[in-house]
């Protein structure tokens, strides 16, 4: 009697189990020790690694540490940390009189140095020298790659309000200023074969963006960059993290009011200062972890479906928006 495929595949046993039975053992095999590796990391990386120190020395990195966009939010968060560990701080934003608030409070209330150096991220490259030539002779340890520029609100790419002027300004703030920050501050760092280089993407940089694709996009390069270069200056001993956070009661975020799913930019920085050396990418805080989980395995099986939604999502922050606009331009 001549088997069909399917029953000659069923007919086959071994150990009492045929083609299909093991087929099937095999993928669950699979799938409980990915999952479980993955539990195994999460519990390490969030729990276990940091209740035993397992993160990195920051007070061995260096003398200083330097901080893009600290006047506000997870910056200025930063930098309070960085002091609060006994780090000199180097605060760089663009407002003088905001830095030197900050640095004032930090220096009055940690009792260490600051140094302010006022740079708008959105010019050219020439303000890349200004800055070489302020840090020159600091033991520079720690860079906190965190200016960054957003759209003012969601909006189709050909109908961005002075989308030139925009597209420069954020391509400037979001990309131009972590690579060449990076530059300036990882050549000593290299030498001494110890640093830390944090750089600050988003939950943007993997979920889709419609509306604010150029936005999006510039959180993509900072994740794809930190991701390189941390395999490739890992013999020179420096640590670059790609941090990818979700929303944060933030004035960038628009968000006032802190929750469990939105933390404060101190209860956020806090947490991930501790994932340093333990996650080269990470969303730090366990809420936006599990965000960051389901957008990630939401892009992997259902990509048009992540798209369509994320579309949706932002299309109606886009109608609020324009209702917004159109409100206010009535009242004048």
């Amino acid at each position: 009697m001549i088997l069909t495929w399917g029953a000659a595949i069923k007919a086959h046993t071994l150990f009492g189990l045929n083609t299909l039975e093991w087929a099937g053992l095999a993928i669950t095999t699979f799938i409980i020790l990915y999952f479980g590796l993955e539990l195994i990391k999460v519990i390490h990386n969030t729990w276990l690694g940091q209740a035993l120190g397992h993160y990195a020395d920051l007070k061995k990195m260096g003398q200083w540490a330097v901080i893009t966009g600290a006047t506000d939010g997870i910056g200025k968060a930063y930098a309070e940390e960085l002091a609060r560990l006994g780090i000199n701080v180097i605060l760089i934003s663009r407002s003088l009189d905001k830095l030197k608030g900050v640095a004032d409070k930090i220096v009055e209330e940690f009792k260490v140095k600051a140094k302010v150096i006022p740079i708008d991220f959105t010019q050219g490259i020439e303000i890349y020298d200004k800055i070489r030539e302020e840090i020159q002779g600091l033991e520079v340890g720690i860079l906190i790659n965190n200016v960054g520029m957003a759209y003012p609100y969601p909006e189709y790419f050909l109908d961005m309000p002075n989308g030139d002027k925009l597209c420069q300004d954020i391509l400037n703030c979001n990309v131009v200023s972590v690579t060449m920050m990076m530059r300036v501050c990882m050549p000593q760092m290299a030498e001494r074969r110890r640093g830390v280089v944090v750089n600050m993407a988003s939950l943007a940089a993997v979920a889709p963006t419609p509306l604010m694709c150029v936005y999006g996009a510039t959180k993509a390069f900072m994740d794809k960059i930190s991701r390189d270069l941390a395999t490739e200056y890992a013999d020179k001993g420096i640590i670059v993290q790609s941090v990818l956070p979700g929303y944060v009661a933030t004035n960038m975020s628009r968000i006032r009011i802190s929750s469990y799913t939105a933390p404060s930019a101190t209860e956020y920085t806090q947490v991930a200062l501790k994932t340093i050396g333990l996650q080269m990418r990470s969303a730090a805080y366990p809420p936006h972890r599990v965000m960051l989980f389901g957008v990630s395995w939401g892009q992997f099986f259902f990509p048009n479906y992540m798209s369509n939604l994320c579309y949706r999502t932002i299309h109606q922050m886009w109608l609020k928006a324009r209702t917004n606009r159109a409100r206010r331009a009535k009242a004048q």
